[in-house]
């Protein structure tokens, strides 16, 4: 009789609670970004693919000294893409084409980790022999450290808003019997760039601006 009236309590315990209120709560946490990231490349053309690649090999060597010498790490440089293709030409009278040159396009991606610095990089990358650059793209290393206070408030007002309709309802609530999240707008997503030329000075001024982390929580109270 004891064994059968302790599963029976524990059975009863284990069902959803016929009285509940479920209610819904936003959370927010303004983001600042804390990594700029650039992709610069270096294309050359001529007639020898040799000659080319050592040019080539030249700027990219110097673009890369001058990005250590911003205090960039090396495990934040990274070789995105090298390309060496032919170039044709065609003759319309024998209706044929030949190869009369070569171009090369090596590009590197950096992280670059003191933001104050990313105007600076672009601006000084050019000297080197640079001739194309995009960026920068403004991000959150940790996102997550974001959507935890953000989950945090969230869950903080879920609570006071039931409480508020537990005392108008002459009840209160209890224990969470189920909740779910939704962190809105799909969250982590590409943080936007504004971009100001330096009156004066050969180095773009970049502002990373912020963003805002949003989850939303859908909690149901046991009320009693």
């Amino acid at each position: 009789l004891v064994v059968g009236s302790y599963a029976a309590c524990t059975w009863s315990r284990s069902l959803a609670p016929s009285r509940t209120i479920m209610v819904s709560a936003e959370g927010k946490a303004m983001i600042k970004p804390d990594l700029a990231t650039i992709t610069f490349s270096v294309v050359s053309e001529g007639p020898s693919a040799t000659a080319i690649q050592a040019e080539n090999s030249r700027k990219m060597n110097d673009a890369t000294a001058i990005i250590k010498g911003f205090g960039v790490d090396p495990k934040d440089i990274q070789t995105s893409s090298y390309n060496l293709s032919p170039k044709y030409s065609y003759e319309q009278k024998t209706g044929k084409s030949s190869i009369d040159g070569y171009q090369i396009t090596q590009s590197v991606t950096v992280k670059v980790r003191n933001l104050d610095n990313a105007g600076k990089i672009v601006g000084a990358l050019p000297t080197s022999g640079v001739n194309q650059i995009s960026g920068p793209s403004f991000s959150v290393e940790n996102v997550d450290s974001y959507l935890s206070s953000a989950r945090a408030e969230a869950f903080m007002k879920a609570r006071a808003k039931a409480e508020a309709l537990a005392r108008a309802a002459g009840v209160s609530i209890g224990r969470v019997v189920t909740f779910s999240e939704n962190s809105g707008g799909g969250y982590p997503r590409p943080m936007y760039m504004k971009a100001d030329m330096a009156v004066g000075g050969e180095s773009p001024a970049f502002e990373p601006g912020t963003d805002e982390a949003q989850v939303n929580v859908n909690v149901t109270f046991e009320i009693r």
